[in-house]
């Protein structure tokens, strides 16, 4: 039977008992106990406490099928109805632990076999090889920090992700709205006197390079922020040249946005 390592169970239970963003230490006791795994070390901290168990019951019954069955009760999506937030930080710590044993929790909870990744030094090249390349194309600083090994653990998309969401940090923090997604961008780059101009709005054409440049980034929005939100990531696997080119358009809203103006308010 098939089981896991001990440096997988160790990464799963600390994905699973992070301090921030994992389970309660009763939502632990009860899942054990649902589970039928044995509560070795209730008094522990969380994530130890989670290994002791996982590891006592893998060691007794020569198999992972208890400890499969307590990710997918605890990441059943409605567990999570009232504190919404609390899922997506949760599965994408236990799916960056989960990548190296080739298994991934999509955004409907169900537990499915992902490409694993064998050793955290693949997941370093990753990174490097992407910074080399962005580096070669010059793109922005604020996407390059987005090249690391932890978001490069299971694929590409990540990095991107993430590197979409800096653009709408930025907008906020030049504007100082606290919107999001379509509305922060309509707030931002719409109307006659936009907060944020990418030209002088003077031409018809300048007018209409405005107009597209908030399409662009709506459009981005609503692929990487939205869509995202509800669809299984395993249906979002990226390759190199994919993310390359997404980060370099993603560059050049960085680029752009530092360039904007804030047009005098009539």
């Amino acid at each position: 039977m098939a089981t896991f390592t001990q440096s997988q169970l160790q990464a799963i239970a600390d994905a699973l008992g992070d301090t921030g963003d994992g389970l309660t230490g009763s939502e632990i006791g009860h899942l054990l106990a649902t589970v039928k795994i044995t509560d070795t070390d209730p008094q522990m901290t969380k994530r130890h406490r989670l290994y002791n168990a996982f590891v006592h019951d893998q060691n007794s019954r020569k198999d992972r099928t208890h400890i499969i069955a307590f990710i997918r009760k605890a990441m059943k999506p409605e567990r999570f109805a009232r504190e919404q937030g609390r899922f997506e930080p949760m599965r994408q710590n236990l799916n960056r632990a989960l990548a190296f044993a080739g298994l991934a929790v999509e955004a409907s909870g169900a537990l499915v076999s992902a490409a694993a990744v064998e050793t955290l030094s693949q997941a370093t090249r990753r990174a490097q090889e992407l910074r080399d390349d962005l580096t070669t194309r010059g793109v922005h600083p604020d996407v390059l920090r987005f090249c690391r090994e932890e978001l490069l653990a299971d694929n590409y998309f990540h990095a991107v992700l993430e590197a979409v969401k800096s653009v709408a940090d930025k907008i906020r923090q030049r504007t100082g709205l606290t919107d999001d997604g379509a509305s922060l961008i309509d707030r931002a780059f719409s109307g006659a006197c936009p907060m944020l101009a990418i030209n002088a709005l003077v031409s018809e054409n300048e007018k209409s390079e405005q107009r597209g440049f908030s399409n662009l980034l709506k459009g981005t929005f609503s692929m990487f922020r939205n869509t995202t939100a509800h669809a299984p990531r395993v249906h979002w696997q990226m390759s190199k040249d994919d993310a390359e080119d997404l980060l370099s358009m993603v560059s050049l809203m960085h680029r752009r946005i530092d360039a904007a103006v804030m047009p005098p308010r009539v």
